[in-house]
């Protein structure tokens, strides 16, 4: 097992030969041609920017995934559904929710805290070219809630969800997998194992399927 050290060139190496934790490679950029390039062959980016001068690409071999037409709604959120309180939009404040995704909670102070401003600035130059989407959920005008992530074919890869207020960040998942799924979507990655998401129907599968899934 090795972790390969990227140069200016756009490659990545063969997941296989990757650390037990899925991390394979560091280093390069975060361009949006090397990030179109990652995601399409499962990779991702994640380190902690106060600690990390290069990014650290993670290609795990279980992929943690949900189907969206397997998404589980619970009772509670059902009745969460019905009462209406909460508006969700889509691609409105795609900005406020990576500010929300990087800041609720304090996640900011935390220590390994990922979502610094280089990731900000290329995902958010992914979504200014079509490659990156939000959901937002609203309280009257007061973002509360929501998700964003990248989109590619008939697969979303989400990066991160926040909640100001209960289940927002829940309402915002269902609301994607529903839509999704009119919309022919087959898959959204949800990166890496959380009670929270298994409740909702998450589980593994192994990267051959995965691979061929986010290739169809």
């Amino acid at each position: 097992m090795a972790v390969f050290q990227l140069d200016k060139n756009l490659w990545f190496p063969d997941p296989h030969l990757g650390e037990e934790d899925g991390l394979v490679a560091v280093g390069g950029d975060l361009s949006v041609d090397r990030l179109l390039l990652a995601y399409s062959n499962g990779f991702f980016p994640w380190f902690s920017y106060r600690d990390q001068k290069e990014p650290l690409w993670f290609c795990p071999l279980q992929r943690f995934v949900i189907f969206p037409d397997e998404i589980h709604v619970s009772h509670s959120m059902r009745q969460l559904i019905h009462k209406d309180l909460y508006r969700i939009t889509v691609n409105k404040d795609f900005a406020g929710v990576l500010q929300g995704c990087a800041t609720a909670q304090n996640r900011s102070t935390e220590e390994g805290a990922w979502l610094g401003p280089d990731i900000v600035k290329a995902y958010t130059e992914l979504h200014r070219q079509g490659f990156a989407a939000s959901i937002e959920v609203w309280e009257k005008d007061r973002l509360v809630g929501g998700l964003y992530g990248v989109t590619l074919g008939s697969s979303f890869f989400g990066e991160s969800m926040f909640s100001l207020v209960p289940s927002a960040s829940k309402l915002a998942l269902i609301f994607l997998a529903r839509q999704f799924a009119k919309l022919g979507g087959t898959l959204i990655d949800c990166q890496l194992e959380t009670p929270h998401l298994r409740s909702m129907g998450a589980r593994f599968i192994p990267y051959e399927e995965y691979i061929r899934l986010i290739r169809k």
